[in-house]
């Protein structure tokens, strides 16, 4: 008889106030106790394979050296090298990083890409580096973690406040520490050294496939539908977009200095177009060069996840739906483009209010899953058209939500069970190849 084993006993509460690790431990042992998962695979997702941190300087443009404080961690390698993006923030620290290398381990499983979970990061404001800060910056994160990365180890993609171009320089500091040539050590670079039409929006897309999915087992009226997007980066600003074109109706957005709201529904596109013109987040129409304000209401982060919406797309950071604002939340379904915006003890408070979750680990793996592409093409010296990309990422997304789904119906339970079900189910396959307790004591 197999030993069990309790996530949640290896961390108390005051941990996990503030452990974002621990609070995905919770919420991983929880999950796993409702779908009866092995033990074996509990163990081996209990703690991080190895993380590596590193104090790395800079000199800035003003002479004086910078110190900033870096993270890689290698979460799982079990079913392939690990992968995982890079973020420059300056919430950054080893417990995110390693929650997020978590996630993107279950991620990866979920969808089927070969990878196991990864998650690099440095604790700094972005917003405050000048373009040769920031390159230096990245370069030097590089320089500290060369001998931990790799094309068949470890490989790191653009992430929160970091993309292409950061990429590309960072991959030309390792290729010239190893005196290679290595496309495939990144993911996520400019097309010209071997980036993947369609990656940059990716996550967007992964999810705008998911509410799409779903829309078609509803049988919604897309025109009906409201939809808020808190977070206007890479990944909600894509997602909103595609959802306009496709005919739902947005009604709020928000970047990190607030939200705006308008019942009539918002232009996506013009705002996009505003904000990169004027740094600002405004309710426009824009026809050619010449945008018009429009009427809309100004709004906090915390208004907009309580608006009466259809759709809440929480696309920004961590733990933004927590237990104390749960009962708030009006909106009937959600969808996860951030990574853990939800926290373990809000799910049970959403449930039962019936609020359907999609969850992270499928809602926003477009980018992984583009990312595994462009790692192919690398390898294969090939370069795919956009619809090869665009097809393949579609048959990824819509396979792993109908595996989800049919779960779901079948057996009653949430949505982020389901698909955690599914990742849990791939690893523990891995686990049981290499031979468990059971299998050495010839049962």
């Amino acid at each position: 008889m197999t030993t069990k084993v309790d996530l949640k006993d290896q961390h108390s509460e005051r941990e996990m106030d503030n452990d974002l690790l621990a609070d995905a431990l919770v919420r991983l042992s929880t999950i796993a106790k409702h779908l009866n998962i092995s033990s074996h695979t509990l163990q081996a997702l209990s703690q991080p394979l190895c993380t590596l941190t590193s104090y790395i300087s800079i000199r800035k443009d003003n002479g004086e050296s910078a110190y900033f404080k870096a993270y890689r961690c290698r979460y799982n390698s079990l079913l392939g090298p690990t992968k995982g993006g890079i973020r420059f923030h300056p919430s950054v620290d080893q417990s995110e990083v390693e929650a997020l290398a978590l996630w993107m381990t279950l991620k990866c499983a979920a969808v089927n890409v070969p990878f196991g979970g990864a998650k690099g990061g440095i604790s700094v404001n972005a917003k405050s580096l000048s373009a040769l800060e920031l390159e230096r910056l990245s370069r030097s994160y590089v320089r500290a973690m060369a001998d931990f990365i790799g094309p068949q180890t470890d490989i790191p993609a653009p992430d929160m406040y970091t993309n292409e171009r950061v990429m590309g320089w960072m991959m030309d500091e390792y290729e010239t520490i190893k005196r290679v040539k290595a496309p495939d050590v990144i993911t996520g670079k400019p097309l010209v050294f071997g980036g993947s039409v369609g990656r940059t929006g990716a996550t967007g897309t992964g999810a705008f496939l998911c509410i799409e999915a779903l829309a078609k087992k509803r049988n919604w009226q897309k025109h009906k539908q409201t939809v808020a997007v808190q977070g206007f980066g890479n990944g909600g600003a894509q997602c909103a977009l595609l959802l306009q074109k496709a005919g739902y109706k947005v009604v709020a957005v928000s970047d990190s200095k607030g939200a705006i709201y308008s019942p009539e529904g918002l232009d996506i596109l013009s705002i996009l177009y505003e904000k990169q013109k004027s740094r600002q987040l405004k309710a426009v129409y824009c026809e050619n060069s010449v945008c018009e304000l429009v009427s809309h209401k100004v709004l906090t982060n915390e208004e907009l996840l309580a608006l009466d919406v259809d759709i809440l797309i929480p696309a920004a950071v961590a733990g933004v739906i927590t237990e104390a604002n749960a009962g708030l939340v009006k909106a009937g379904t959600i969808v996860e483009i951030a990574n853990g915006p939800v926290s373990a003890a809000a799910d049970s408070i959403l449930h039962e209010k019936g609020v359907f979750v999609i969850p992270d680990i499928l809602a926003n793996a477009g980018g992984v899953i583009v990312s595994y592409f462009e790692w192919c093409q690398n390898r294969q010296g090939e370069l795919w058209s956009e619809e090869q990309v665009t097809t393949k990422l579609s048959d990824y997304i819509h396979k792993a939500f109908e595996q989800g789904w049919q779960r779901h119906v079948s057996t009653n339970i949430d949505m982020r069970d389901a698909i955690y079900a599914q990742a849990l189910e791939r690893l523990t396959l891995a686990i049981e190849a290499h031979g468990t307790h059971d299998y050495f004591n010839a049962n």
